[in-house]
């Protein structure tokens, strides 16, 4: 990434405890990592399964854990930090970057090009490879899930732009959907 300014911009907003912050009622260990930055939620269950993981001086052999703010959480020796502040970054993503973490195939994805201040983040929704445009980032998957999901009904619109020539009838194929194998 060249230029912090030209490529995202950050939004933020004061943690809330539904978005994984241990609380007086609690909040499942892994929910409290992944929100810490540390690592996503099956991360940290593998964390706990390989005995990395210690809550109020016991290690953890399962993730079946709640804690609350009263518990000391320690992963890899050292003591689990606050979640902060809950973040949205607007990403112009452009074309040639795969929007995941680890991609199988070798391709450069979007994750690698952020800084690594940023610590752990999450995209909401996709772009394919070839697109460009807006990408929304997030350190909060509470807040992605929000989002995304579609039973809350958030209406999405997109512009496309094609190269080349298209017939209205070529059109008027793509407007009923297309299915791809």
């Amino acid at each position: 990434m060249n230029s912090s300014s030209d490529k995202f911009r950050a939004h933020s907003r004061p943690a809330s405890r539904g978005e994984g912050a241990p609380s007086q009622a609690g909040a499942r260990i892994a929910k409290v990592m992944a929100r810490a930055g540390l690592c996503s939620r099956r991360e940290a269950e593998r964390w706990i399964a390989d005995g990395r993981v210690a809550v109020n001086g016991e290690v953890l052999d399962s993730p079946a854990c709640v804690v609350t703010d009263k518990d000391k959480v320690i992963v890899d020796g050292k003591q689990l930090g606050n979640a902060g502040a809950a973040k949205l970054w607007l990403y112009h993503k452009p074309p040639g970057l795969v929007t995941t973490h680890a991609d199988p195939e070798g391709r450069p994805t979007v994750f690698q090009h952020l800084p690594a201040s940023l610590g752990r983040v999450i995209s909401i929704g996709r772009l394919d490879l070839n697109s460009e445009g807006l990408l929304l980032l997030t350190n909060a998957g509470t807040l992605a899930h929000l989002i995304e999901h579609p039973s809350l009904g958030w209406t999405r619109a997109y512009r496309v732009r094609a190269y080349g020539h298209l017939s209205q009838s070529a059109i008027d194929r793509l407007a009923k959907g297309v299915v791809f194998e």
